[in-house]
């Protein structure tokens, strides 16, 4: 019998003038990147979140706590594939992931193949097992004033099965 879990991640981060706009591995160009104890990569600490959820596993902190010095300025690939490493050793393979980023600004749209590409090199899979889409908060709070970026993900595993 097939065995499929779901798993769910959000991050939000604050925007910082003068650092680099990380997203799925990506450096997109922009005056501000995000702020945060490693990278600051939200879309790949929501991925990371997900997949840990799907499997059942703690959250991200606990794999990398932001009071451990070790993880400081970390690259979260690093941190992802850390994660899959775990996870596809008990034998866990993409079915599809699906993001949403939302932020004012920047345009994400010109940059979401290069980031789909580089979430399935990272995961080991197909480009077409990613999606990643872009909304605004239209102006609304904290977002919509651009103070911010939020990144949702949601995954679905599927067990291998094991050869009899």
């Amino acid at each position: 019998m097939m065995q499929l879990r779901i798993g769910q991640g959000i991050d939000i981060h604050q925007f910082q003038s003068g650092r680099k706009l990380l997203l799925g591995g990506v450096e997109i160009p922009s005056d501000r990147g995000l702020i945060g104890h490693s990278d600051a990569d939200a879309l790949l600490h929501a991925i990371i979140d997900a997949v840990l959820g799907a499997v059942g596993k703690e959250d991200i902190g606990h794999f990398f706590p932001d009071s451990d010095q070790k993880w400081k300025n970390s690259d979260s690939s690093n941190l992802l594939d850390h994660v899959w490493t775990l996870i596809s050793s008990e034998g866990w393979q993409i079915v599809n992931i699906d993001c949403t980023i939302m932020t004012e600004a920047p345009k994400i749209a010109p940059h979401r193949l290069q980031i789909r590409e580089s979430i399935a090199k990272l995961l080991k899979c197909k480009v077409d097992q990613i999606g990643v889409k872009a909304t605004t908060a239209e102006h609304l709070g904290a977002l919509g004033r651009g103070e911010g970026l939020l990144a949702s993900c949601v995954v679905l595993l599927e067990l291998k099965e094991k050869a009899s």
